[in-house]
């Protein structure tokens, strides 16, 4: 199975300029902890994510202000899939750099969707015992901790 049959398409975006209050918002209204951010809503171009803990611990935990724009608090090195990437490539992707969630662009770099490790798990088989598998095949130490 490649990484456009499974992903989540056209996901929620923010932009650098987004304030981690609206982010945070976005977050609740789509029932997400992770936001890919875009050069511009119009190109898509992904230059970062933001996720609820960036948030937390970026943000809330530093004392910085609803008002803080989202390039003050998100990550930038971010790896992404291609849309035709088998699951397998994602998976390990996750596993390599310690992530639940893996953005997947398009041959421009826009982002056109997002693979959660909860979308791993429930395609390797509804049973407690394979999504227990998925989940620590991605989530096992590798020498960094997870941000």
């Amino acid at each position: 199975m490649k990484a456009n049959e499974l992903m989540t398409l056209n996901p929620v975006c923010c932009t650098p300029d987004t304030t981690a209050q609206q982010a945070a918002q976005l977050m609740e209204e789509n029932d997400c902890g992770c936001i890919p951010v875009v050069e511009d809503e119009e190109s898509r171009f992904l230059v970062g994510v933001v996720t609820d803990r960036d948030i937390a611990l970026r943000g809330v935990a530093r004392g910085r202000a609803p008002e803080t724009p989202v390039k003050e608090l998100m990550s930038t090195d971010v790896s992404a899939a291609r849309p035709d990437d088998d699951l397998a490539v994602v998976e390990q992707l996750m596993a390599d750099l310690q992530v639940r969630r893996v953005p997947v662009v398009d041959e421009d770099g826009c982002c056109v969707g997002i693979v959660a490790q909860a979308d791993l798990a429930l395609e390797d088989g509804e049973s407690d015992a394979a999504i227990g598998q998925v989940v620590e095949r991605i989530s096992e130490q590798r020498g960094r901790p997870l941000s």
